[in-house]
């Protein structure tokens, strides 16, 4: 179908623009939402946005929209909840289904699943919730020494990722970690650069290069504030290294079930060897986002990205 045909289609049929949610993600949703209906009214399409709470399943079915699109980010949106009630009440989504979404926001899994399908990932020890947190600790010392990433198991926007530097202080920061989050993990430290790779109609993007101007990784803060990263697309990588680099992050997106579009974070070693992190099922549609800039370096427009998108929900 192609987009004329596809905007005709649309304009019959009334879009949901969900988003806000509860999740530590919430400001996010709003900003990628306000872009996705901004697009939507520059297209001519009718939609209504509607900022989620508990009461959801409620706020979905009166609002009697024809098709999802499904802005949220972090839980309960992008870990196969809002999907699974989608399909229980029969109206379409964009993005991944129920599985793909759960996997994806689960960084333990999806590294797992990225060993299985021999995706180069750092090496990490877990520490769920009822484990021995010193045994743990003393293990990913030996196992992958200092510096250390320490990540939440289920949360996105790098929200609780630090980087720590000695023992002392990863105890201190995994008792808090653990207390607010539950699951955490403890990561290889993979110095390098900093990189993701879009798929957007089930195709690899141009890798975007990330800079960031103060923080030492791509942060909550570097990610989301004005000016604290330079986005470089396409990266500085010979062309074997950047076609290995899409290789792989398509290999991630199917072998974790994704439909459509998704993005693959990675940090690439001495600019040659890449370490794949995570796998995002919904990724950002805000005007900082990376997945909109890697399009635009192939002359997608952004109203453009959300049409494909779109797109996505009635396949």
């Amino acid at each position: 179908m192609n987009n004329k045909k596809l905007i005709n289609y649309l304009k019959e049929k009334k879009i949901g623009v969900i988003c806000g949610g509860w999740s530590k993600e919430r400001e996010i949703s709003l900003l990628t939402a306000k872009n996705v209906a901004q697009a939507l009214e520059r297209i001519g399409l009718r939609y209504q946005l509607i900022d989620i709470n508990r009461n959801f399943y409620k706020q979905i079915i009166e609002a009697k929209i024809d098709i999802a699109f499904i802005a949220l980010h972090g839980k309960p949106g992008e870990d196969g909840t809002i999907q699974g009630f989608l399909e229980l009440i029969g109206i379409p989504y964009t993005g991944s289904g129920v599985l793909a979404s759960a996997i994806g926001m689960d960084k333990i899994l999806t590294k797992i699943l990225f060993q299985y399908g021999k995706i180069p990932t750092p090496k990490f020890i877990t520490l769920n919730k009822n484990e021995n947190l010193l045994e743990k600790i003393n293990l990913a010392e030996k196992e992958l020494g200092f510096p250390m990433v320490i990540k939440p198991r289920y949360e996105g926007s790098s929200v609780g990722v630090e980087i720590i530097e000695n023992k002392k202080e990863l105890i201190r920061k995994a008792k808090i970690l653990r207390k607010e989050f539950g699951d955490i993990f403890f990561e290889e430290y993979i110095k390098g650069m900093i990189a993701t790779c879009g798929i957007l109609d089930d195709k690899p993007l141009p890798i975007l290069e990330l800079v960031p101007k103060r923080e030492r990784f791509y942060s909550y803060k570097a990610k989301y504030t004005k000016g604290e990263t330079e986005f470089i697309v396409p990266a500085r990588l010979d062309k074997k290294t950047t076609l290995k680099i899409q290789e792989l992050s398509l290999k991630a997106h199917k072998i974790l079930g994704c439909k459509g579009y998704s993005r693959v974070d990675l940090v690439v070693k001495d600019d040659k060897k890449p370490y794949f992190l995570e796998i995002n099922t919904l990724p950002g549609l805000t005007e900082l986002s990376d997945l909109p800039k890697e399009a635009e370096a192939l002359g997608i427009s952004y109203d453009e990205v959300i049409l494909k998108i779109l797109k996505t929900a009635l396949i």
